[in-house]
């Protein structure tokens, strides 16, 4: 990690003024030396400390080959990165959206929006352009949803695979494109769900001499004790 011309400047000179004999002090060279090492040393880690970058995987359960890699400055916020996700999918700046801070098996925890959404709730909310990427993000491997169509939900999964400190971006940087992106909003005919008739005679079950009756009702206790709120839950 390199110092800013100034600072850098200033421990050479102090350094060759200190090796000069000019400081004349009740401390000795040793001990000028050893402060002049913890100063810098703590310049260094103080800095590296402020300077990260972060590298997100952006992958699509619609389309099997979609996949982008994003990196961007830890200290940039939400709002850079919705516009970072826009320009290397193709994505309109119409349509609502926001990011959700999401468990290890997916499950939505924070949402993010893109604007402040009005709710009766007593829950702060929290909007893109006023949350900094590295107050919510600590550590790899951590999981997030861009949920771009709000009518079906439908959303990019993201990970954030790498943390390289000591480093910043001036911008967002795209470094991997591969395939299209799913389309951004799908016709309401086309998110009608398919129904089906299932033969559940002989055929469906594999055997002619099946009967229903004889299904072991005792692995089927407990259903009526499972909240739905849980099973919706672990669909993300």
């Amino acid at each position: 990690m390199m110092l800013s011309s100034d600072a850098d400047s200033w421990f050479r000179i102090l350094y060759s003024d200190l090796s000069k004999g000019v400081w004349r002090n009740k401390l000795s060279a040793e001990s000028l030396n050893l402060k002049l090492f913890i100063t810098f040393e703590s310049s260094l880690i103080s800095i590296n400390k402020d300077q990260m970058i972060f590298k997100f995987l952006i992958l699509s359960d619609e389309v099997d080959n979609f996949k982008r890699e994003i990196k961007i400055d830890a200290d940039a916020t939400f709002l850079d990165f919705y516009k970072a996700i826009l320009d290397c999918t193709g994505f309109s700046d119409k349509e609502m959206a926001s990011f959700f801070l999401c468990d290890e098996k997916w499950r939505k925890m924070q949402e993010i929006t893109l604007v402040e959404m009005d709710t009766y709730s007593d829950e702060d909310s929290f909007i893109m352009e006023e949350c900094i990427l590295s107050d919510y993000l600590e550590d790899e491997k951590q999981k997030l949803m861009y949920v771009f169509d709000y009518l079906t939900e439908r959303a990019l999964y993201i990970e954030l695979s790498e943390i390289i400190p000591g480093k910043n971006l001036k911008a967002p940087l795209c470094t991997l494109t591969a395939g299209e992106a799913p389309r951004q909003i799908m016709d309401i005919e086309e998110l009608k769900p398919v129904t089906t008739s299932l033969d559940l005679g002989e055929t469906f079950y594999g055997d002619e001499s099946f009967d229903p009756d004889e299904l072991d009702k005792e692995g089927f206790e407990g259903l009526d004790d499972i909240s739905i709120d849980n099973i919706e839950g672990d669909l993300f």
